[in-house]
C-alpha cells in the first residue's frame, strides 16, 4: 500500500455499498473527469493513502486531495458535487451586449487597433476603455457573440451602410419587427409582411 506524507485528520471509511459505487463510478465511461478524479481521491484514501502519495499517484495537486477528502468526510457524497458559485452572475444591460457586438462587427483598424481581427482580449479592453462597463469577462463576451445567429465577426470583411440615414431607416424596419410602427404597437388584426426580391 503506497503511503506518505503526513496523516490526515479527515480518515475515510468506506461502506461496502459506497466502495462499489464509487468504483462503477471511476469505470463508467461517460462519467466527467472532474468526478472520477474526485471518486479515486476518496478511493485511495480510504485505502490509507497519505494526500501527498494521492497526489502523485494521480498527478495533482496535494491541496486538491485535501479538499476532497475533506468534503466527503464531512458530506459523504454530497461533498463530491459541485457547488453553486456566491452571488448571481452579473447582468449586464442589452445595451451593452449590442454595443459590444457593434465593435465586433468593426475593422480593429477604425479605433485604431492595429490588427486583422478582434480578439477576445483585444475587444475587452475596447469595451473597459469606452467605459460602458467596469468589468467583463473574455468568457461573458464569447457567450454573447456566440449566441447571436449572425456573426460577421468572423469575416475578413464586412459590408457597411454608407447613407448617412441609415440609422433612421433601419429603425423603421427594427421596430416592425416589434410589432410597432410609427410608435404605436400594431393591432391584433395588422400584420407585417416582408418580401425578398
Amino acid at each position: 500500500m503506497a503511503r506518505g506524507g503526513g496523516r490526515s485528520p479527515f480518515a475515510v471509511t468506506l461502506t461496502a455499498s459506497q466502495r462499489r459505487w464509487l468504483k462503477a463510478l471511476v469505470r463508467r465511461p461517460t462519467a466527467q473527469q472532474r468526478q472520477v478524479t474526485r471518486a479515486r481521491i476518496v478511493l485511495l484514501a480510504s485505502a490509507g493513502w497519505a494526500n501527498q502519495a494521492i497526489a502523485r499517484k494521480l498527478a495533482i495537486a496535494p491541496n486538491t486531495v485535501g479538499k476532497w477528502r475533506k468534503r466527503f468526510f464531512e458530506e459523504g457524497f454530497d461533498g463530491l458535487g459541485d457547488r453553486k458559485r456566491p452571488g448571481r452572475p452579473r447582468v449586464f444591460p442589452p445595451a451593452v451586449v449590442a454595443y459590444a457586438k457593434a465593435v465586433a462587427c468593426e475593422l480593429p483598424r477604425t479605433r485604431g487597433v492595429p490588427v486583422s481581427r478582434w480578439s477576445l482580449a483585444e475587444l475587452r479592453t475596447e469595451l473597459l476603455a469606452a467605459g460602458l462597463v467596469e468589468e467583463v469577462s473574455t468568457t461573458t463576451l464569447w457567450r454573447w457573440l456566440a449566441d447571436d445567429p449572425i456573426k460577421p465577426w468572423r469575416h475578413r470583411s464586412w459590408s457597411f451602410p454608407r447613407d448617412p440615414e441609415f440609422a433612421a431607416k433601419a429603425g423603421v424596419v427594427l421596430d416592425l419587427y416589434q410589432r410597432v410602427f410609427h410608435g404605436e404597437a400594431l393591432g391584433p388584426g395588422e400584420y407585417v409582411i416582408s418580401v425578398d426580391e
